[in-house]
């Protein structure tokens, strides 16, 4: 059995290396085959020279943005699991809270982060705001859903057991709000990247925002690529920390799909 996830894996990784390397050789291709100006549309191998020659400089721009990421990510995630949390119990709050979430959630975050640029200046306060405001509504949501999908079956044991409302929550409710939690993680976790690049367009003095807007003011689109396939990892990085931490915690789900194989 285990060597069969293991050739399954295998299979994947080498489909994903094989698409991933076809699509760069056409685009590389088609590039020089067109003779395309690079200020238009660089080859690959023009933008992993660029990463080359300034790695230093893109990895404390990356590290900048990524600690920003990282903290409007922990923000929203708590922010959306203690609002799920209070409407679950206090039931009455539920519209009201909702309401003001799809209010938050359809507001355009290009039109917040210069306000917030000018409250909170340029520092990192921000961008960490932003980030946080996109991703607060998937995790409030998803957890919601997921703090009532318990099965009827397993509410009405617990309440002939007489267990209290934590009692509940905590054996029955939470760990079926788990598995929705991680699907929002796996939305939000790459978004909270885009949210920290987009604040930074709005103001900012470092970060891969910065990098990006000076490379766009300047054409120099081979640099613009390079500070976008930084952005593009770190949310690749940032996904595949959630599917790894999913594994480890939501391990039910992992025991039934090995049986399933």
């Amino acid at each position: 059995m285990h060597n069969g996830i293991a050739s399954a894996t295998k299979r994947e990784v080498v489909s994903v290396a094989v698409i991933i390397g076809s699509a760069l050789l056409a685009w590389e291709t088609a590039v020089r085959f067109n003779h395309t100006p690079v200020y238009l549309l660089p080859p690959p191998s023009t933008i992993v020279g660029k990463l080359w020659h300034n790695a230093g400089y893109l990895f404390e721009a990356a590290w900048v943005t990524l600690g920003e990421a990282f903290g409007g990510l922990l923000l929203g995630l708590t922010v959306g699991i203690a609002v799920a949390v209070l409407i679950t119990f206090w039931t009455h709050l539920e519209r009201g809270v909702l309401a003001l979430s799809i209010l938050v959630k359809a507001t355009p975050m290009v039109a917040i982060a210069p306000l917030l640029m000018i409250w909170f200046g340029f520092g990192p306060l921000p961008k960490v705001i932003i980030t946080a405001l996109l991703t607060f509504f998937p995790v409030l949501i998803n957890v919601h859903s997921g703090l009532h999908a318990v099965d009827d079956a397993v509410l009405a044991l617990f309440h002939s057991l007489h267990a209290g409302q934590w009692e509940v929550f905590r054996h029955a409710r939470w760990p079926a709000a788990l598995p929705y939690l991680f699907a929002a993680l796996k939305v939000v976790a790459p978004l909270a990247v885009t949210g920290a690049v987009v604040a930074e367009w709005a103001g900012a003095s470092v970060g891969l925002g910065r990098a990006m807007w000076l490379a766009y003011t300047n054409l120099n689109l081979p640099m613009l690529f390079a500070a976008i396939f930084c952005s593009a990892s770190m949310s690749v990085g940032l996904y595949a920390g959630v599917v790894a931490l999913e594994k480890r915690v939501v391990f039910w789900r992992r025991t039934v799909e090995t049986w399933e194989r």
